[in-house]
């Protein structure tokens, strides 16, 4: 299997991830008990009553493990053990009232980090990292039970004019671009303005615009307009995804529909202007062929930016 791109990345915060929550140490979320224990604990909870056999299942350990950390919180008096009534070679977990108290303040504690976490997050990231770490940790469980992962929902690329189109797309814009480079209403007001005036000439067999939809939701656009360079040039714009939905292939579906369609309009090239900085972007561009042509200063983003100008040309036919 090839690697992702950001395959080191997502390593990286994992490990981070690992640690700063704690599982490194030997007790966690401010109990005497190990992470097993502590997971346990909530695993019970969320059951009401689970059995040992039903713990290794859930956290992937030997029953010899779960056997040890099990008596150590009966004999704590946090679980209580009673015959299962569908095996009586088992027997069933559940949480003492002392096991519930510390479930209250393992939650009390876990939510807290979180919180505190979550808060030094723009809003619009928020929810982006609650629903990236949701699918991950989804994928991890579909990997080990040996299922074949999927989304909760298809992303479904529809080619032409949505309702909303013009409004999510300088919103996309705006919100990604004043985090990551401080544009402000000057470059917002430009999009809006821009592919405004370009949703007029979307009758023209030449101009096409396509937007990646979660549902109802447009989560990203990109727009082929084959008018304002002249000739048999094409001119690719408004590419954008939204926040939580970039490196899962989306972005790539929204580039193979505009380059197809360059092809199927028999443009020699199509070319698209950015600025430097811009790395994920770049390696996704050149990936389809496309070749820096142009670098120089300016300042039509409203901020004096070092752009530049990417070219894919076609065999002519």
């Amino acid at each position: 299997m090839d690697k992702l791109p950001d395959t080191a990345l997502i390593r990286d915060a994992s490990r981070r991830i690992v640690r700063e929550l704690g599982f490194m140490r030997p007790t966690l979320a401010g109990t005497d008990f190990a992470p097993s224990s502590v997971h346990a604990l909530i695993e019970i909870g969320r059951n009401e009553t689970l059995t040992a056999a039903d713990l290794c299942t859930v956290l992937d350990l030997e029953k010899s493990s779960v056997s040890r950390m099990v008596r150590k919180l009966v004999l704590s008096g946090e679980l209580s053990e009673e015959p299962n009534e569908e095996d009586a070679r088992s027997k069933s977990l559940s949480l003492t009232g002392k096991g519930r108290s510390t479930l209250a303040a393992i939650n009390a504690y876990a939510d807290d980090v979180v919180i505190s976490a979550l808060g030094d997050l723009p809003a619009t990231m928020q929810a982006g990292v609650r629903d990236g770490l949701v699918a991950y940790a989804g994928a991890l469980e579909h990997r080990r039970a040996g299922k074949v992962s999927s989304p909760p929902t298809a992303i479904t690329i529809e080619s032409g004019y949505q309702p909303g189109i013009i409004g999510r797309c300088a919103e996309m814009h705006g919100r990604y671009y004043a985090r990551t480079n401080g544009f402000g209403y000057f470059f917002e007001s430009k999009v809006a303005a821009g592919i405004a005036e370009f949703s007029g000439r979307l009758e023209r067999p030449v101009n096409r615009i396509w937007s990646a939809k979660d549902g109802d939701k447009i989560i990203g656009t990109v727009a082929i307009d084959g008018e304002d360079l002249g000739g048999r040039s094409a001119h690719l714009r408004w590419f954008i995804m939204e926040d939580g939905y970039r490196g899962a292939g989306i972005g790539k579906r929204l580039l193979d529909k505009a380059i197809s369609f360059c092809v199927e309009q028999r443009f020699l090239e199509v070319q698209l202007w950015t600025f430097k900085g811009l790395d994920a972007a770049r390696r996704l561009y050149e990936a389809h062929g496309f070749v820096l042509t142009e670098e120089q200063p300016g300042r039509q983003w409203g901020t004096e930016v070092l752009e530049q100008r990417f070219t894919l040309r076609f065999p002519e036919v």
